[in-house]
């Protein structure tokens, strides 16, 4: 049996390294460093599960096409992986944007930073 592939979007040092919660969860973790190599990987291997940060586009480009940083990944998500469950940590002050993006594609969970490891595997034990 295959474990089920888990995307781990790290773009910023408030990340968390979740890495050994996806290894005793059973998942195998594809990390990246940023969206573009996350966006090249989709056609090769998409994933189960994509766990990624939320920054809200202030004053560029994201605010006038786009909300987030996401909002490419889950378009094309759409198309590579449709039934890929989204996890996205998000800072308090930017909260208020992420439902946004259920509009994109529905988000399996919302985590408020700091994301707390017990959080996160409530949402992960709901994968089938």
């Amino acid at each position: 049996m295959t474990r089920p592939v888990l995307y781990s979007i790290i773009e910023s040092p408030a990340h968390p390294d979740f890495s050994a919660l996806y290894t005793r969860l059973g998942f195998d973790e594809q990390r990246f460093r940023s969206m573009r190599q996350a966006m090249a990987a989709l056609k090769r291997r998409p994933p189960d599960v994509v766990v990624a940060e939320f920054f809200y586009g202030w004053g560029n480009n994201y605010a006038g096409v786009n909300i987030s940083n996401l909002d490419v990944l889950l378009y094309s998500l759409q198309k590579y992986a449709p039934r890929a469950r989204v996890v996205v940590m998000v800072e308090k002050a930017e909260r208020q944007y992420v439902d946004k993006l259920n509009d994109i594609l529905p988000l399996h969970g919302v985590l408020v930073q700091p994301v707390g490891e017990a959080e996160l595997e409530a949402l992960l034990r709901e994968f089938p």
